[in-house]
């Protein structure tokens, strides 16, 4: 099973890369900034939990195979260019949620065989499946997808939970990838196709209760009104 989780690992970064290639496409980048922009995706999540876990050498500087599949992705992405720019706005945020699946699992898994609680497990999963993204959109001068309405990073922390609680209670491996998978990829499909968000908080301005009022005092609406017509009345009328 060591062989699956780290071809999930190659698949992960095949795929957030081509979201980082679409992205740069769209953005009108040169090839330069497509194969940052399919880096950063690629490896960014990645490299800041190793970092976090205390890791060193992160996992691409001791497998430059990861370096090679980024490279490959964007080269044959530059070949087939006029295929990604046709691709629908839809494929970029499903791509992102395949990614987005895969390295939650991957992030998680890591941890908790360097032996870490599983509440610093999830955290990590989170990381990796999020960080990648948000710092290809802020490149790209996007808000990220983690800061909007929609569920993402919700998604990641939901199958991160998963997989955390079928590792703790001895499952098999295949189980738990699958299950965490599966409940990643639900959840973030789901709010793409059903726009499904959490709910929002706003500071609210709240009228004071009438028993507290003034006597006579009028609200914002009708001191609004008020002004207008002292307006009207001071104006000067022309000439005819």
């Amino acid at each position: 099973m060591t062989g699956v989780v780290y071809w999930l690992d190659m698949a992960g970064v095949i795929v957030f890369a081509l979201s980082g290639v679409i992205l740069a496409c769209r953005s009108r980048m040169d090839p330069f900034g497509m194969l940052v922009l399919a880096a950063v995706t690629g490896i960014g999540g990645g490299t800041l939990r190793d970092l976090v876990l205390g890791i060193r050498p992160v996992f691409w500087v001791s497998d430059p195979a990861y370096l090679w599949v980024i490279l490959l992705t964007v080269g044959v992405s530059l070949l087939g260019f006029h295929y990604i720019h046709r691709l629908s706005r839809r494929f970029l945020p499903v791509a992102d949620a395949f990614g987005l699946a895969l390295f939650t699992v991957i992030g998680t898994h890591k941890a908790l065989i360097l032996g870490h609680a599983g509440v610093v497990a999830v955290l990590m999963g989170i990381m990796t499946g999020v960080a990648g993204g948000m710092l290809r959109d802020v490149l790209a001068q996007r808000v990220p997808m983690v800061l909007r309405e929609e569920i993402y990073a919700t998604a990641a922390m939901a199958g991160g939970i998963v997989y955390a609680a079928l590792y703790a209670f001895s499952a098999p491996l295949g189980v738990a990838i699958g299950a965490s998978l599966c409940t990643t990829l639900g959840l973030r499909l789901a709010a793409i196709r059903w726009h499904l968000a959490l709910p929002q908080f706003a500071w609210v301005s709240v009228a004071p209760p009438e028993s507290d009022a003034e006597p006579g005092a009028l609200s914002t609406p009708e001191k609004a009104k008020e002004r207008v017509r002292m307006i009207r009345r001071e104006r000067p009328r022309r000439r005819r």
